[in-house]
């Protein structure tokens, strides 16, 4: 395959290095302007974003959301994993919850040898089959339409049991509203009862385990194994506090507890004929199949099912299943071996095309989001292109709540990113600031705030560094979060009161665009295309043309051009 990249004809690139930083989870709010009270950037007024949006040539707004990062309709949320895979890959994929729909409509993924082994053995073993992951319709990390299909399919394979350990959102979704959605699954599966047993068949199609996605099951980058623990045993072994179903364990925990759905306990159902027993365990030659389709919150459970030497906590419990993840979560450790529906290819990423052709690289940020600007930003693959010219900084984040250190890393990372520009050693730069997403999914607008202030602060130091050497800093983020810490009803567009007199948070990401600046000694050269509604996926060739490189064919057109350059694309040398 030929990387070659071709230079521009009228334009060298940026003399100094070229910066990118995503500011993730900071949208900018496009609702009702007078009156909300709930944007956490409005609130801090940033001293540094505010004049950079007020005095800079080039500012734009990028979609962020829905088919502008490949999800199935615009009704649908971005999030960090679409967000930076489209930022890298510099074109558009159909992601997660659009490959699932057309996998299950075509059937596909029921026609696949996977689903076929665990149906298979189901049948011929008598053993039933475990469904693990979120119950909502966030549409982020899983779809309880997802779910309920594979369920089905069950049933009129003739699969006799069936259990599900369902993990609560409150994150993507409203902050309490699991009762909802299990109460619809509840009902899902008496149905299915109801009609085997008018029809004489055998289905236990049970809910059996579950807890809030934060404290049970869904860590990711190795930041907290308790929670991973925690939720396989409660999903394997039955351990956990008992209660007769979930419905009953949700409004107790949430009478005793006070606290959003996503940090609910983990929960066991009792067998109804033994309150101090467990309804079913997960045992030898069990099917076991992890619904949600985002990859970074699966991998570590799936780790600690199919892994030989697991190291993530003291496993004394290793069934031997048939265990399957909705798709392959890293396609570069194989994790899962064994998937329902084939990844999107996401190939030839713009770290692919800069590696091949010399360009050094260098690429930072905490653990939280560490992930995002390496593996998302490389088409879901975990390793680099060029070990000898890129460099990938990890900052561990700090384990405690982040409405309590909504400062998180951002001093570390702009710290450590100042030393890379002034080494010399990189010609591009990316690194992810994780306050606005992480602060942001707690509700609390007071953190908020203080994590924009904190990325501000950050983003003026790196500014100011950038400046001194002649480089060149690109702003934006990967979706919108904290601009939008208060619910919004969608018909009035105005805040919705919860309790009392107080606002009703949101926690989730938002449909909101986010914010585009460039800031360099060259912006009086550029200026904007005019593409209509340009997104995420327009920042690839952007770089490429600020780095003096021609765009491949079939990425998209690059937010600006070089001014008196005729149309969008840039003319190249023979």
């Amino acid at each position: 395959m030929n990387f070659k990249l071709n230079r521009l004809s009228n334009y060298e690139g940026v003399k100094g290095p070229l910066l990118l930083i995503i500011m993730d989870g900071m949208g900018l709010y496009r609702g009702e302007k007078d009156g909300y009270p709930g944007n956490a950037v409005d609130i801090a007024a940033p001293r540094n974003l505010c004049r950079l949006m007020k005095d800079e040539k080039i500012v734009t707004r990028l979609k962020a959301h829905g088919t502008a990062v490949g999800m199935p309709s615009d009704r649908d949320q971005g999030n960090s994993e679409v967000g930076h895979n489209a930022m890298g890959a510099g074109r558009i994929f159909a992601q997660g919850a659009k490959l699932v729909e057309d996998a299950i409509e075509s059937r596909s993924l029921f026609e696949g040898k996977t689903w076929k082994k665990i149906i298979s053995n189901s049948l011929a073993a008598k053993t039933p089959v475990h469904f693990i992951g979120l119950i909502s319709d966030g549409n982020v990390h899983s779809n309880i339409s997802h779910l309920t299909s594979l369920i089905g399919e069950c049933d009129r394979k003739g699969v006799e049991e069936v259990y599900v350990h369902g993990l609560l959102d409150g994150r993507d979704v409203p902050p309490v509203s699991a009762l909802r959605y299990f109460g619809e699954l509840e009902d899902y599966l008496w149905s299915l009862r109801a009609h085997a047993m008018e029809t004489g068949k055998k289905r236990l199609y049970l809910i059996a385990s579950g807890g809030g996605r934060m404290v049970t099951t869904m860590d990711r980058y190795e930041a907290d194994w308790s929670i991973v623990e925690r939720g396989y045993n409660a999903h394997t072994l039955g351990e956990g506090p008992l209660f007769p179903d979930s419905l009953t364990a949700i409004r107790k925990l949430r009478a005793k507890e006070t606290v959003d759905d996503q940090y609910l306990s983990h929960w066991v159902i009792h067998d109804p004929d033994n309150p101090d027993k467990p309804l079913t365990q997960i045992r030898n030659g069990d099917g076991v199949v992890l619904f949600n389709f985002r990859g970074d919150r699966a991998i570590e459970i799936s780790r600690a099912f199919v892994e030989e030497n697991f190291k993530g906590f003291q496993r004394d419990h290793r069934p031997d299943v048939i265990y399957a993840g909705m798709l392959e979560y890293d396609a570069d450790t194989r994790m899962p071996p064994e998937y329902l529906v084939e990844p999107p290819a996401i190939d030839r990423t713009l770290s692919e095309y800069l590696a091949k052709n010399g360009v050094s690289q260098y690429a930072i940020s905490e653990t939280q989001k560490f992930g995002h600007v390496t593996y998302f930003w490389n088409g879901n693959n975990s390793a680099m292109f060029n070990g000898k010219i890129e460099k990938w900084v990890e900052i561990e984040s700090d384990r405690v709540p982040f409405d309590q250190a909504p400062e998180m890393k951002a001093g570390a990372i702009a710290s450590q990113t100042i030393a890379a520009l002034q080494s010399g050693k990189y010609r591009f730069l990316r690194l992810n600031f994780p306050n606005g997403d992480m602060v942001g999914h707690t509700g609390s607008l007071r953190a908020a705030v203080k994590a924009v202030g904190a990325v501000d602060k950050a983003v003026g130091r790196l500014i100011e560094a950038a400046d001194k050497l002649g480089g060149t800093v690109i702003i934006t983020a990967d979706h919108g979060n904290c601009e939008q810490m208060i619910a919004v009803d969608e018909k009035t567009d105005r805040p919705v009161m919860g309790a009392g007199e107080e606002y009703k948070p949101q926690t989730s990401h938002t449909l909101n665009p986010v914010p585009f600046i460039i800031h360099g000694p060259d912006t009086g050269r550029y200026e904007l295309t005019g593409i209509p509604d340009p997104g995420l996926g327009n920042i690839a060739s952007t770089i490429l043309l600020l780095l003096g490189y021609e765009k491949p064919d079939d990425y998209l057109e690059p937010i600006i051009r070089i001014r008196g350059a005729k149309g969008s694309r840039v003319r190249v040398k023979d």
